[in-house]
């Protein structure tokens, strides 16, 4: 089944819902303006920043909004209602002149790239909240950041471990033990140093430049709409396939009034099967006002004998609030329901599921006493999260992916290079990382004394399904990617998974 690309059926009740934006955005625009006001630590240090800015531009802005308010009440009653037309979700198809290698079996082993990031793209007043603010340079430079080294990729060539570079902190290309097979790939192995000779060689890295073969990028908090439809214009001589604008508006589908919608994004370079965004039912304060939920995708990555080889993404950004640890926890059941019940809803018969992912923004880590609740969750004994050993325990190389949102601005962070650096000392980790915190969201004092890693809310799980052609799994590659410095109060992640059918179903030579 071919995707749709627009969310409504027609153009008639496009147009209406164009126009109903269009009657709400300058009430959009001037409270935007207002909450704009607030300086980010960076414009005081610069004094971008008249002290009389807000004196003089705020009474204005204030009475534009009044004036504002009889079309806005015009365009809510026409947008209201068409949100029961709108599918929760649009999808851009861009023709490009290179395909991604389709994968065959019987044939070779095939590695699959994974990106997840919140880039934090609200709109500028409450992103002033964040410490972050112009949100169309930042898209720009996010947009322009993650296609670096996309433009020189083959997409047709064999994909190898050569690329990867070494890391002073951790290491590249060993799987995590397993089970199955604790075997590594031949040559793969690069051992680097772990800070204070803690632990063993591992496949984390900390890495500047996002990695130049990204199959797949999941983003969070792609909440502006004009952002949303800029990045997809960067990201579309690159991705093929994108899912943007996610999420339910109004009352649709949820229980209580959305401003915003889910902020999720995805860009895919093999073709989409399906997709299917549903919207958590459980929030509460200011995260009631956003659509969080499940945003779950079929691609399809080639064939075995006639059936299908294909894989599921499941990207989700939960509930942030830190007392509310009960949401989070019934918010991921909730998403583990409905990814399985996505999958039995588009499976076919024979396929192939060469990976299952799940990732996104978890909103809480494995090193906070406050988040005991969350690290025992049910999603860690289905899903395999290559940075974890167990509740309360990471692997010697993994760090936190939350940044003091406070610091983000200062010269030791101040570009991904200088990050990179600053993160690979402890010191460093201490400084610009968020710290472990209690159930209250308070800092977690007793966790002072002990190595610092930070608070990892940013995750890439995968697991394994049975199928006809026998297929292990082997973590070539974690990253904590800091590319997006200045841009966002969060580090990148990425995950390369390698798929190594059984020797029956190699290519024979």
């Amino acid at each position: 089944m071919v995707l749709r690309e627009s969310p409504f059926p027609n153009r008639l009740l496009s147009g209406l819902y164009s126009l109903g934006q269009s009657l709400l955005f300058p009430s959009y625009w001037a409270t935007d303006c207002l909450l704009d006001l607030r300086e980010t630590t960076a414009e005081r240090q610069q004094r971008r920043c008249c002290p009389l800015r807000a004196l003089v531009t705020g009474p204005l802005l204030l009475l534009l909004l009044i004036l504002s308010m009889p079309g806005a009440l015009l365009g809510l009653l026409l947008w209201l209602p068409l949100q029961a037309a709108r599918r929760p979700f649009a999808y851009k198809h861009n023709m490009l002149s290179r395909h991604p290698e389709v994968w065959e079996l019987p044939g070779k082993s095939k590695a699959f790239g994974f990106v997840s990031a919140n880039v934090c793209l609200l709109p500028n007043g409450l992103a002033k909240f964040s410490n972050l603010g112009q949100m169309k340079q930042r898209v720009a430079r996010i947009g322009q950041r993650l296609t670096q080294g996309e433009a020189g990729a083959s997409f047709a060539s064999p994909r190898s471990s050569q690329f990867l570079l070494p890391s002073k902190y951790g290491a590249t290309a060993a799987s995590p033990p397993r089970p199955e097979s604790h075997a590594r790939r031949p040559g793969a192995s690069v051992v680097i140093e772990v800070p204070d000779g803690e632990g063993a060689a591992g496949p984390g890295e900390i890495s500047v430049p996002f990695p130049p073969d990204v199959d797949f990028l999941c983003l969070q908090e792609v909440f502006d709409q004009r952002a949303g439809a800029r990045l997809c214009q960067l990201l579309s001589p690159f991705y093929e396939h994108i899912v943007y604008d996610v999420g339910a508006y109004g009352l649709q589908g949820c229980r209580t009034l959305k401003v915003f919608g889910s902020g999720l994004f995805l860009a895919s370079r093999y073709p989409v099967l399906a997709a299917q965004y549903r919207c958590y039912p459980e929030c509460s304060g200011e995260d009631a006002l956003s659509a969080k939920g499940l945003l779950s995708v079929q691609v399809e990555l080639g064939a075995a004998h006639g059936q299908r080889i294909v894989g599921y993404l499941n990207c989700t950004h939960l509930h942030a609030p830190a007392a509310d640890a009960q949401i989070r926890c019934s918010q991921l059941t909730q998403g583990l329901f409905w990814a399985q019940l996505f999958q039995d809803a588009h499976a076919q018969r024979g396929d192939v599921v060469a990976f299952d992912v799940f990732c996104g923004d978890f909103n809480f880590d494995n090193c906070s006493s406050g988040d005991e609740l969350e690290q025992t969750h049910e999603i860690f004994r289905q899903y395999q999260d290559p940075c974890r050993v167990g509740p309360r325990q990471d692997r010697p190389w993994a760090i936190g992916t939350l940044l003091n949102y406070l610091h983000i601005h200062e010269e030791a962070v101040s570009t991904p290079e200088k990050l990179k650096r600053t993160l690979e000392q402890e010191e460093g980790r201490r400084t610009y990382l968020a710290g472990p915190i209690l159930q209250d969201g308070r800092p977690d004092p007793s966790a002072a004394g002990s190595p610092w890693e930070g608070r990892r809310i940013d995750y890439i799980l995968y697991r394994e399904h049975p199928a006809p052609i026998n297929l292990t799994t082997e973590v070539e590659k974690f990253s904590f990617i800091t590319q997006l410095a200045g841009c966002s109060d969060h580090m990148a992640v990425g995950l390369r998974l390698l798929l190594n059918p059984a020797p029956q179903w190699q290519q024979q030579v």
